[in-house]
């Protein structure tokens, strides 16, 4: 009986044994702390990406020049062209990409240097590439009718020509490049007016009047964008400005008396003769005119009602198809009683000097009740006579059926 328990101790004994081994050779497979664990998971080898891509060539100006690191931070990342000329850039807050902050000049080979260092080691930045070659095809940009810091009426569109035809996608990769800020908010939308024979032209035009007093900064970030067939975008274009005081002109023809309205109040209202309407030809256009210029005297010539060079003065023009507000003696006796003139708005020397002295460039000038509207065969700005929405529809960038 004694033999037999001791036999069965000594098999408990050898399976705790056993147990206690195998529970041994367990821990030295587990991942944990301690002697006998799983060697650490090797970290990664830094990875460099450049863009342009190594070895591009006939790159855009206008295209990004960024280097990222994954696994790794940069140190020390410079682009220079062959001549030692470097493109500044600046490092993320987190030091993993490097962007350049000025565009590379045409037609010049770069180069990238640097360190991307990280945990797995450290690897260079390289890599070169080229911008293309423009080969005298630029299109330059101009905004002919607002000058730098000048002051302008609530309903001035802002213009943008250009010195070639730019087919569609072209329009729409410079629409995609224009910016309008504002010191008050203003809802606004560029619209691509007709092509003419200088080229194409665009203009940003406010839903509703602009606020009286708004501060603007339009730019057009063009330089080294490309615009197929046409080349590419010779320089940027910035210009600031502001809207002046809110005055509008109001001209119903059947009242014979032109009216204007400054910031809510009417400060002139004067006798006036408005266009022969028996005569379509000579019809003042209905709709709304912006003035586009003005001039103490300018010499007026229409061969279809045979005069030429005859001599006005205190002339504000109001559309490109020959309609001025502007002063005309000869035709002081129609003033307020009846309409004669061939389309312009005429009144005494003193009234239109009264007016020609308060008119700003952008200044609407709402005529109504005549019998033939105003529209595109009238010249350059006939932005207001459209709607809203088909005014957002003449964007290069609204959705096409």
């Amino acid at each position: 009986m004694a033999e037999r328990r001791s036999r069965r101790w000594l098999w408990i004994g050898a399976v705790l044994v056993a147990g206690a081994a195998l529970l041994s050779a367990s821990q030295t497979t587990l991942p944990f702390g301690g002697p006998g664990r799983a060697a650490a998971a090797v970290a990664a080898a830094p990875r460099v990406v450049v863009s342009p891509a190594d070895g591009s060539t006939d790159v855009a100006p206008a295209t990004a020049i960024t280097v990222a690191a994954f696994d790794a931070t940069l140190q020390d990342v410079t682009v220079t062209a062959a001549d030692g000329t470097p493109l500044p850039g600046a490092l993320s807050a987190d030091g993993r990409t490097w962007s350049a902050t000025q565009r590379p000049a045409f037609a010049t080979e770069y180069r990238f240097s640097g360190t991307a260092a990280g945990p797995g080691g450290s690897v260079a930045v390289t890599g070169t590439f080229r911008t293309a070659d423009p080969q005298d095809r630029l299109v330059t940009a101009s905004a002919p009718w607002i000058g730098e810091g000048t002051t302008v009426g609530i309903a001035a569109p802002i213009e943008l020509r250009f010195d070639t035809t730019l087919s569609e996608e072209a329009k729409a990769a410079v629409e995609r490049r224009l910016t309008v800020k504002t010191s008050v908010p203003v809802e606004g939308s560029w619209g691509w007016l007709p092509d003419t024979k200088r080229g194409s032209r665009v203009h940003w035009r406010p839903k509703d009047y602009w606020p009286p007093n708004t501060q603007v900064t339009v730019h057009a970030a063009l330089y080294g964008v490309p615009l197929g067939d046409a080349g590419f975008g010779e320089s940027d274009l910035t210009r600031s400005f502001t809207i002046g005081r809110a005055q509008i002109v109001k001209a119903d023809v059947t009242s014979h008396r032109m009216v204007v309205i400054r910031d809510g109040e009417v400060v002139l209202d004067v006798p006036a003769s408005y266009g022969l309407e028996s005569d379509s030809r000579r019809v003042t256009r209905s709709g709304i005119h912006v003035v586009t210029s003005k001039s103490p005297t300018v010499y007026m010539t229409n061969p279809t009602f045979g005069y030429y060079n005859v001599k006005m003065h205190w002339a504000v023009r109001i559309s490109d198809n020959g309609e001025f507000i502007h002063a005309n003696p000869a035709s002081a006796y129609a003033h307020g009683r009846q309409n004669v003139t061939h389309g312009c708005v005429n009144l005494s020397t003193a009234n239109a000097k009264a007016y020609y002295d308060t008119a700003l460039y952008g200044d609407p000038v709402e005529v109504v009740n005549s019998s033939v509207p105003l529209s595109k065969a009238d010249g350059d700005v006939y932005d207001w006579t459209l709607s809203w929405e088909e005014w957002q529809s003449l964007s290069a960038l609204a959705p096409r059926s």
